[in-house]
């Protein structure tokens, strides 16, 4: 292999170590790598999917179904560090909408300091892995929702809503709160979705 694709070992190494991870190749110990009769591949999500409003839409769905919980448990189960981090983001995201921003990185923080709150690090490893892109906005970044001050003052108060909860220790709440929270900024995607697939092209 390493003569027909002229590199070294090492890059053999690691390209055999990455397919196996992908679960397409099974290695047997003293005999060799192996191409998988049966292929798994692993829950993965490609950053190119994410170029259109449906795959953001969806990417809110999965979201949901983690975020709704982890606002009960961090409700739950904060701790004072937990809350101020929770209550510094929120922050962020306000001083980031001073300065005109779209707050994109501060939003992400805040929902990553409120799964950290969880005490359960899946939460966290959970949103990190999807990355910026939970924040719908980053995904369409072009559209007419970037910069709107009313729209992100809109999310600000649904964001002070879970926070209150959380700090109130109000698990039941903080998770309706998260789910007011989603629910309403996917109708709002979703009417954004409409305008702009009725739009005239140019």
């Amino acid at each position: 292999m390493m003569t027909a694709t002229g590199v070294s070992r090492t890059v053999v190494r690691e390209a055999v170590a990455c397919l196996r991870a992908d679960g397409l190749v099974v290695v047997r110990h003293g005999v060799g790598a192996f191409v998988a009769k049966h292929v798994l591949r692993p829950f993965r999500i490609e950053v190119d999917e994410l170029d259109s409003l449906r795959e953001a839409l969806e990417i809110m769905e999965l979201r949901a179904g983690v975020e709704i919980e982890a606002a009960g448990l961090a409700a739950e189960r904060h701790d004072s560090t937990h809350l101020k981090k929770i209550a510094e983001a929120y922050r962020w995201i306000e001083d980031a909408i001073g300065r005109g921003e779209s707050a994109v990185d501060e939003d992400f923080s805040f929902h990553c300091s409120i799964a950290d709150a969880t005490g359960n690090a899946q939460f966290k490893r959970f949103l990190e892995y999807l990355g910026r892109f939970i924040i719908p906005r980053q995904s369409i970044r072009k559209s007419r929702v970037e910069g709107q001050r009313a729209y992100l003052k809109c999310i600000q108060d649904e964001h002070m809503e879970i926070l209150d909860a959380i700090r109130a220790g109000a698990a039941s709440t903080a998770r309706a709160a998260m789910r007011h929270h989603l629910v309403d900024s996917r109708k709002r995607y979703e009417k954004l979705a409409a305008e702009i697939g009725s739009a005239p092209a140019g």
